[in-house]
């Protein structure tokens, strides 16, 4: 075998790179790898603490869940499978200080446990408020209880007094901190009790009608579990006549915090996206610099052809040496990215509270793959074509030039580099719009710039105009291919940076707008009709000046179109429990403010009509015009859809699956009010004063039979993750700029070797070097401000996509966009040519024209 090719391939490419020709190339490769693979490493991490602290979060490595008490099928398989199990139940209740401790009282997350609760993490519990809390294995002794602190604020409360629930006392004598398996549900956000499991029968607080709910956690051996999993889901599928289950399910992760989950899902979305943006640019750096690299090599080719070296050995010696400098690129970003995720780390520090475990292989693999692909597919197609320079060009300079790259190898290398960015964006829509939106911004470019240097050549009349446009004129027409190249590419780069810009300001703020940081944190249900008044009245006097209000059914959904509905009806587990439980109904003449129309019409004062959200539509398979039948507290009420809603669940506003689009129902329909509000800040009180009551113990000793949900934690863990992403955001966004300035600096230099040809012979010919230098600036300011222009419209269009169909959110392009990037576009080219091109005048004529004899 011929292995000349090695060897020859390892000294051009050290020749190459002591010339610093190769520089560009690796810093672009570089660059895109290093901003894949640090995401990678992080949401690789992320994944897996997010699998491994799942059982911590569940209290177990599976949970049952049941309205009564766990069926025995249950507990007699965990069992036979060698499992640990423990029982858990919870419940709402009423909380009260005894009569000589004021007698306040509260809705409590009742929960009662075992020993040996929980099976996977533990509880967090202090012995004072003021204490950070440490973890126990232990669990409330009989007769005492653990609460959280806010009960014992709003009850008025101290560790070692009573707190009576049922026909029962319990001694307070710690403080829960945090608990592994607290959950999500509305209830879960009233303040905790648990006592011991002993202790339950002494409440008498369960009857028949209690709406309790049981956990039976299971853990042990992976295999075991899994075993017991598949068990289970099968025999929860299994009709109700066949065994007896009823009320039973699997509980995971997705039971957890919608606005949390939805938090983090658009944090993953905002990281892909910017390392996509990053990978892209890097592609069109690297097929400019490419390009320019073959060309600087057309005389060493043809040297080598005269030599007698065959085309077949100089494509293989090319091909060696790009292998080699992509795989050195790649590792380069690879070692890069996995320092740089550790910012990642440090920035989302939170998110998962214990140590991250480490990567897997997968990122490194993805790394090295992505960087080959990028130098090969956008890199190698114009540097293959130096093994067809003919010989004769060492004698004939005017032979031998580059062509255009054959569209079937260009074609196969995009489609595959696309693939995998598609694949890395981890969101099919994300990486479509992304990396089409790109290809089709190359498109609209080049046939904009092609129009635009006709119309110039057109327009520009020689005997009238300025010398200097007149020459700058003449520079781009006459070689309108490389003004379209330079045009496009500068245009490709500035579409990256603004829509980077554009993120950074509308797309994020419209985000914070989703929850802002004066959301409501307080839910209040259950105020009756007749203290609505006196309810709102007190909000305002209270200082609350802004709040939702809105009336309340309960109503259970029980045929659509007149045919009757049952969970059996099917399949997916969502609709199962949606038709199994009671819908939280409402009305009201006008569609409420945080809503938005997705479908139909509205019509305010329409009897018999209904709006739905429309993810319950799409999980119910519900469409317009369809009839539903609810059954509200023994009444049948029938409704028509007339319109559709989307609604923003993680907006900490009052929402509703379904809402009657009249201002008032039947007087017979039983009907509670609910109200989100921002509570007001406590007064500060100087030291030694008696501090005054809280806005949320006056409210509730007005209105007893209240039910006030404190959402103050929750917000502000929303708010913690929202600021931690955005920081995650702006750290990212430096390597994606650093990508963009390698795209302009790439392409403004693309044609120095042309220019300073062409220059020479002006000054040959007699051209003072300061018209030169207008010629010059005339010509990159005004590639610049089409490239800027044509980069703002395709950015707000893409944006546009960006926002309506990836993070849905609101989008409004500002018309000064087009105005300022043309601007930048002209300031940023005017640098790139002066930092690339200022040799272009300063080289001697006679050196420059001897290089192009």
């Amino acid at each position: 075998m011929n292995t000349l090719f090695l060897k020859l391939g390892w000294k051009t490419m050290l020749r190459d790179l002591r010339a610093g020709e190769l520089r560009l190339l690796i810093v672009a490769v570089t660059l895109a790898v290093a901003a894949l693979t640090a995401v990678g490493f992080f949401a690789d991490r992320l994944k897996g603490g997010l699998q491994r602290d799942a059982r911590q979060l569940l209290g177990g490595d599976a949970v049952v869940r049941s309205d009564g008490q766990t069926p025995a099928a249950f507990i007699a398989k965990a069992q036979a499978l060698g499992l640990k199990g423990i029982s858990t139940v919870t419940f709402p209740t009423m909380g009260r200080a005894p009569d000589a401790d004021g007698g306040a009282s509260k809705l409590v997350a009742f929960k009662a446990v075992p020993e040996g609760y929980p099976l996977r993490g533990s509880v967090k519990v202090a012995g004072s408020p003021e204490e950070a809390g440490a973890d126990t294995r232990e669990v409330p002794a009989p007769g005492t209880a653990w609460a959280d602190a806010s009960l014992l604020d709003s009850l008025g409360l101290k560790l070692g007094q009573t707190l009576l629930m049922g026909d029962a006392g319990f001694k307070l004598t710690r403080i829960i901190v945090q608990e592994p398996d607290r959950g999500a549900g509305f209830i879960s956000f009233s303040p905790r009790v648990m006592i011991n499991q002993a202790d339950v029968a002494a409440t008498n607080l369960i009857q028949p009608a209690s709406r309790t709910n049981y956990r039976f956690a299971v853990a042990g051996d992976d295999k075991a579990v899994k075993a017991y999993v598949k068990w289970a889901e099968e025999e929860i599928k299994k009709p109700f006549e066949q065994s007896g289950v009823r009320g039973v399910r699997l509980e995971s992760l997705e039971s957890g915090s919608p606005e949390m989950r939805q938090t983090l899902d658009r944090a993953e979305k905002f990281l892909n996206l910017v390392a996509l943006l990053a990978a892209l640019l890097s592609a069109v750096a690297v097929a400019i610099v490419a390009r320019g690299f073959a060309a600087k090599h057309l005389d060493d080719c043809a040297m080598l052809r005269v030599l007698g070296q065959p085309q077949r050995t100089i494509a293989l010696a090319y091909t060696f040496e790009f292998v080699l400098a992509g795989l050195f690129a790649s590792a380069l970003g690879v070692v890069l990215g996995f320092a740089v995720h550790y910012g990642f780390v440090l920035l989302l520090a939170g998110l998962v509270e214990t140590a991250l475990p480490a990567a897997t292989f997968w990122p490194v693999l993805f790394g090295m793959g992505m960087g080959l692909t990028l130098l090969l597919a956008f890199g190698l197609p114009p540097v293959l074509q130096l093994a067809q320079v003919p010989p004769l060009r060492v004698i004939r300079r005017d032979v031998g030039n580059l062509k255009p790259a054959s569209l079937a190898v260009l074609g196969v290398g995009m489609a595959g580099f696309a693939a995998l960015l598609v694949a890395a964006s981890s969101d099919l829509k994300l990486g479509l719009i992304a990396v089409g939106g790109f290809a089709g911004a190359v498109l609209v470019f080049a046939a904009a710039s092609f129009a635009a240097v006709k119309l110039l050549r057109a327009s520009v009349h020689e005997a009238t105009a300025p010398r200097w446009l007149v020459l700058a004129t003449r520079q781009l027409s006459a070689r309108p291919v490389y003004a379209v190249v330079q045009t496009s590419a500068l245009a490709v780069g500035l579409l990256a940076l603004m829509l980077l810009v554009l993120l950074r300001t509308d797309l994020i703020s419209s985000w914070r707008k989703a929850t802002p940081p004066d959301a409501p944190n307080r839910f209040v249900i259950n105020v009756q009709p007749e203290q609505g008044e006196a309810f709102l009245q007190a909000l305002r006097d209270g200082g609350v000046k802004k709040f939702d209000w809105y009336p309340m059914i309960r109503g259970r959904l029980v045929a659509v179109n007149g045919k009757p509905v049952t969970p059996d009806d099917f399949e997916d587990d969502r609709a199962k429990r949606l038709v199994d439980r009671e819908f939280n109904l409402s009305n009201s003449a006008e569609m409420p403010s945080h809503n938005q129309s997705s479908g139909g019409r509205w019509t305010a004062g329409e009897k018999d009509a209904v709006s739905v959200e429309d993810g319950l539509a799409k999980t119910l398979g519900l469409k317009l015009g369809d009839t539903l039948r609810f059954d509200i507290g023994g009444q049948v009420s029938e409704a028509r859809i007339t319109s559709l809603r989307k609604v923003d669940w993680g907006s900490m506003r009052v929402n509703f699956f379904v809402m009657y689009t009249v201002a008032k129902l039947p007087a017979d329909v039983p009907v509670s009010f609910i109200s989100a509000f921002r509570a007001p800040e406590p007064a500060v009180t100087a030291p030694g004063q008696p501090r005054p009551q809280s806005f949320d113990n006056t409210l509730v000793k007005a209105f007893p039979n209240i039910t006030n949900v404190d959402m103050s934690s929750t917000l502000a863990q929303v708010q913690r993750v929202l600021d931690q992403v955005i920081r995650a955001v702006e750290f990212l966004f430096g390597f994606t700029l650093a990508a963009g300035l390698v795209v302009l600096f790439a392409a403004i230099t693309a044609t120095r070797e042309e220019r300073a040809r062409e220059f020479a012979i002006m000054r040959a010919v007699g051209a003072r070097a300061s018209l030169l230098r207008q010629v010059q600036r005339a010509e990159l300011a005004g590639v610049g401000l089409l490239a800027g222009f044509l980069a703002s419209v395709v950015a707000l269009a893409v944006g546009w996509g960006l926002a309506r169909f990836v993070f849905d959110f609101n989008w409004t392009g500002s018309w000064t966009v087009p105005l300022l990037g043309s601007l930048a576009g002209a300031v940023l080219a005017l640098a790139a040519g002066w930092w690339g091109l200022r040799s272009v005048l300063n080289t001697p004529v006679v050196e420059t024209l001897r290089k192009a004899q």
